[in-house]
C-alpha cells in the first residue's frame, strides 16, 4: 500500500485534528526512538499550520457572511486573498 504523506490531497480539518491528536499522544507516551519523535514532531507543526490556516478561512468566510451594509445578513462569495497575511478581504 503506497503512502500519500506528500501526495496532493490535504487533509480536512477533522481530519488533520484527528492526527494531531493521535501524534500529540504517541510524543506523550515517550516510547519513541528520537528520530520518530522529530519525525512525528514536524508532522505535527504541519498539521498545526494547516488547522489553523482553515480556522483563519473560515473566520474569514464568517465574516463576509455577517457583515451587511445596514447591519442585516448578507450572504457574498469569498475570495481567500492571494497576498496571503495583510490583504484586505473586503474588496468593494
Amino acid at each position: 500500500m503506497a503512502s500519500t504523506k506528500k501526495g496532493s490531497r490535504q487533509p480536512g480539518f477533522e481530519e488533520a485534528l484527528a492526527r494531531l491528536e493521535t501524534i500529540v499522544k504517541s510524543l506523550e507516551d515517550g516510547d519513541l526512538p528520537l528520530e520518530e519523535s522529530l519525525r512525528l514532531f514536524e508532522e505535527g507543526v504541519s498539521l498545526t499550520r494547516l488547522c489553523a490556516a482553515k480556522l483563519e478561512e473560515a473566520q474569514r468566510r464568517i465574516d463576509v457572511l455577517t457583515r451587511g451594509e445596514q447591519g442585516d445578513l448578507k450572504l457574498q462569495s469569498f475570495e481567500a486573498p492571494e497576498g496571503g497575511e495583510g490583504s484586505d478581504p473586503e474588496r468593494s
